[in-house]
């Protein structure tokens, strides 16, 4: 298997307000972007990439400054989904901090950073601004549609409401909508940013600020729920941090390894991503919910679907996108008579097993693009 090699992030500006579900508009804005591989003659190969709670348009190959794309392992030259045989697009999603019109930029109507004045986005506007993307790239049917957790219930949406623009939706580690624990998680990590006294209300860069305070416990409450609990036992276990294998009786400092490691994720984290663009995105996570516009009913909501062809993958220990939700769209899909491949991996990773490079999650991934391939 090959690299992608270097590569670089293109920008598409549109002038035409995007509607959003909430009833405002984003006006003016840009999206970042990458393409991978080659758009054949007849433009029937082209898979778009959607992207999860921290990632961006960088899928796969290097930035110059070595950047690795977060999903290199399963993207490229010989890999589950070859760019030798797929043209690959990653998009940015508006309200990003990675590039695509976000708080950090600046508000035509004020000249200041929009900050916490950035319209509220949901999956469906992010799908809607892909869909318009995709359509300036000259694509009018995209081959396949794949995204992992947040990214796999954008793939959802796209069979749901733009079913004739994509012949296949995978969707990976994923849920119909989030749970009220999920939720729950989600509004701890939001109260831990908005209650930094670094937050000013969301217009921090006017003060000069930032609240990286609120961001690295945020960053530290979802990281936990992205690992199992034998993955965390098996790479940390009771392990003490100091060198002499005693503990300093202390409620402050660092003793075991997790706190370390959880604290290492947090300082990192808070050094590069947006707090706005947090609340933003998790609140989207929030919001998904397919099934409310038609009583509650997933299988009357995945009727729209017709005629699309579907691969679902979930891995046994990911408690917060857990099998049987996995399961749930799975029975929607069945129960109207929709194609439907479904890979349960036993793996010990937790969440962030469909970011890993698992033989028997990769060789699934590889033959459900096999035979998109053939179909192409």
């Amino acid at each position: 298997m090959g690299s992608i090699g270097l590569v670089t992030p293109q920008q598409m500006h549109f002038s035409e307000p995007l509607p959003l579900k909430s009833g405002a508009a984003l006006v003016d804005y840009t999206l970042v972007y990458e393409t991978y591989g080659t758009l054949n003659a007849d433009r029937s190969n082209a898979v778009l990439v959607c992207h999860a709670l921290n990632a961006s348009h960088h899928v796969a190959g290097r930035h110059g400054d070595g950047t690795l794309g977060w999903w290199d392992n399963l993207v490229g030259p010989g890999k589950p989904l070859d760019t030798e045989r797929f043209f690959v697009i990653g998009v940015n999603n508006p309200g990003s901090c990675f590039g695509s019109t976000g708080p950090t930029h600046v508000n035509p109507a004020t000249g200041g950073h929009y900050g916490a004045d950035f319209p509220v986005v949901t999956v469906e506007d992010w799908v809607d601004a892909q869909v318009r993307l995709v359509q300036r790239l000259g694509i009018e049917q995209l081959a396949a549609v794949l995204g992992g957790s947040l990214g796999g219930m954008q793939a959802l949406d796209w069979s749901l409401r733009h079913p004739t623009l994509l012949r296949h939706c995978v969707a990976v580690a994923t849920a119909p909508n989030l749970s009220a624990q999920n939720i729950a998680f989600n509004e701890v990590a939001r109260r831990a940013i908005v209650t930094d006294p670094d937050f000013h209300g969301g217009h921090y860069l006017a003060q000069g600020t930032l609240p990286q305070r609120g961001l690295r416990v945020a960053r530290m409450i979802g990281h936990i729920t992205y690992l199992s609990d034998d993955a965390m036992e098996a790479r940390f276990g009771r392990e003490l941090k100091a060198v002499d294998g005693r503990l300093g009786y202390t409620t402050q400092d660092i003793e075991f390894q997790i706190e370390s490691y959880l604290r290492h994720q947090g300082d990192k984290f808070s050094a590069y991503f947006d707090a706005n663009t947090y609340l933003l995105i998790t609140r989207a996570l929030d919001y998904f919910d397919p099934a409310l516009p038609h009583g509650g009913s997933l299988t009357r909501a995945f009727a729209a679907a017709l005629g699309k062809r579907f691969l679902l993958v979930s891995f046994t220990t990911d408690w917060r996108f857990s099998p049987a939700r996995s399961r749930e769209i799975v029975k929607a899909l069945v129960d109207n008579r929709i194609d439907v491949s479904y890979a349960e991996i036993d793996a010990p990773h937790g969440h962030d097993a469909f970011l890993l490079d698992d033989p028997r999650y990769h060789a699934v991934m590889r033959a459900y693009f096999d035979r998109i391939g053939e179909q192409a």
